[in-house]
């Protein structure tokens, strides 16, 4: 019994339940809830007619394609290369391993604008990536493969520190009993490691998407703003807001808000999906 009332206690350590409830609300209505309503009553504005032509025009439909398709292989590339890095990072031991892992969430603290300015410049005429590739006629800067390679990279750390910690997790013993069975190094990974920590990998590809969909600063130097080849759909949002077009501007967010919402809805699912299966596992 005084068990069970210390543990209900250690739950709760901060006191009073209203109290921190009602801090915590006041906070994400105020800085969370009331932009968007805000933003949504501004779109509403409009009549469904006026709405619909801005959100179908060909420039919008355009804008659409090239954000929401450049997200996706953005996050299949994150996908590979972040599950690679966490596997690295947990299974290996190497000089660097430190600085490595800490490199790995330079994107987080590096202001997104200089993180395009780097990227113009390595592939640039004369820069390091650059003056290889362009021999080969291989094109970045100003084409929509910069702008993959620029959501690529503000976005691969969620996919490694989603992956990182569960991999950690896994039970060496049962790598080695799978072994011992006979079980290749691919059989174990596919049934042993894979199901574990399949539901992260995915979580972790969703938020590099989600995070993908609103990138703007990384972008904006390396597209080239081309409209109807790389114009994103969050530059069209400032071009509109440059010309006091605020209507349009909400219209055109709105449409960026639903697509992440759904994604971090989807990304809350299966983190709980895969608590319940942890716990199963157990």
């Amino acid at each position: 019994m005084a068990a069970t009332a210390s543990k209900r206690r250690s739950r709760h350590l901060l006191p009073g339940f209203g109290l921190t409830l009602g801090v915590t609300m006041l906070y994400l209505g105020i800085i969370v809830v009331l932009p968007l309503v805000a933003m949504l009553i501004k779109t509403t504005s409009l009549g469904w007619d006026e709405l619909w032509r801005i959100l179908t025009s060909n420039r919008s439909m355009a804008a659409y394609r090239i954000t929401f398709g450049s997200a996706f292989f953005a996050m299949l590339f994150n996908g590979v290369f972040g599950l690679l890095l966490a596997w690295v990072l947990v299974r290996y031991e190497f000089p660097g391993k430190r600085f490595l892992d800490a490199l790995v969430d330079l994107p987080f603290a590096l202001p997104t604008a200089v993180a395009g300015l780097t990227l113009v410049t390595l592939f640039s005429n004369n820069g390091w990536y650059g003056q290889i590739l362009n021999p080969l006629g291989l094109t970045v800067n100003y084409t929509q493969v910069g702008i993959v390679i620029a959501m690529a990279f503000t976005s691969v750390p969620f996919v490694v520190r989603t992956v990182q910690p569960v991999l950690e997790e896994v039970q060496v013993d049962l790598e080695e009993a799978a072994r011992t069975l006979g079980a290749t190094r691919w059989q174990v990974f596919a049934r042993v490691i894979w199901p574990t920590i399949m539901p992260a990998f995915v979580a972790g590809c969703v938020l590099s998407f989600a995070r993908s969909l609103g990138e703007f600063g990384a972008v904006v130097f390396i597209a080239g703003n081309l409209p109807g080849m790389t114009e994103i759909v969050s530059l069209l949002i400032y071009i509109r807001l440059d010309e006091y077009n605020y209507s349009a501007a909400a219209a055109l967010a709105s449409v960026l808000l639903v697509a992440a919402f759904l994604t971090l809805l989807l990304t809350n699912l299966l983190q709980a999906w895969q608590l319940r299966y942890m716990e199963r596992s157990k």
